[in-house]
């Protein structure tokens, strides 16, 4: 198992050499999940294991930052301010955690929407062309929000590579329930990005023991239909 415990939470491994999720990928979903759900007392748990387990500050903001697109302000506002008490708690008792680099400016000022949209192609690995359909064509403005906000503005930082974004996605949209076919989307780009199945499979064990039982039966419908899709 020594093999696993140099990754980071943005290793991506398409060449399937890790086949775990290691600790500080597991406690970001479990953070990730927390957070959306608004269990603060289990959430101040699940940072503190995070912040043991090696996740730097500025990752686990990053984190809890990047979930508000999926389950609003107030969930990620009271996630953040759960991390500040954690982490006064933690100075207060002699530990000093590692803030790590902070996310770096932006420099680009070309169109935020075509940034956003080469980002969504390079993770989906799909080129969009054509006319707009479904949602993109009964609201367009919903559309030029995504691409603009959050593609580009959101994930354009850096801080959590590909990898760990898709994974703060996943855990949020499995714990919020009822967005099956948006979870199902997001386990394909965790699979684009370099997330193994086993890693998955794991992904959906981290929500049945953070979550529940309900919660982790839908994560692995979900994950099943994808699975099997790839075959």
């Amino acid at each position: 198992m020594a093999v696993i415990v140099t990754a980071t939470v943005n290793a991506q491994d398409g060449a399937g050499i890790n086949q775990y999720l290691v600790p500080e990928q597991r406690s970001i979903v479990s953070i990730a999940a927390l957070t959306a759900k608004g269990d603060l007392p289990k959430l101040k748990t699940a940072l503190n294991t995070g912040l043991d387990s090696g996740l730097t500050v500025n990752e686990i903001k990053e984190a809890i930052v990047h979930l508000y697109a999926y389950c609003g302000f107030p969930r990620s506002i009271r996630g953040l301010q759960t991390l500040m008490t954690v982490l006064d708690e933690r100075k207060a008792s002699g530990r000093n955690d590692e803030p790590g680099p902070e996310a770096a400016p932006i420099n680009d000022e070309g169109s935020k929407y075509e940034r956003g949209k080469a980002i969504l192609e390079e993770l989906s690995g799909v080129s969009e062309t054509g006319p707009k359909t479904g949602y993109a064509a009964f609201a367009p403005i919903i559309e030029v929000f995504l691409k603009e906000h959050l593609f580009a503005d959101i994930f354009e930082r850096d801080v959590l590579g590909y990898a760990g974004r898709e994974l703060v996605t996943v855990s949020v949209l499995s714990s919020i329930g009822g967005v099956e076919p948006m979870l199902r989307s997001h386990l394909n780009l965790c699979l684009n990005v370099g997330l193994t199945p086993n890693q998955l499979q794991q992904f959906v064990g981290v929500i049945k023991s953070t979550v529940g039982k309900k919660e982790a039966k839908a994560a692995q419908e979900a994950l099943d239909e994808v699975l099997k899709s790839k075959k």
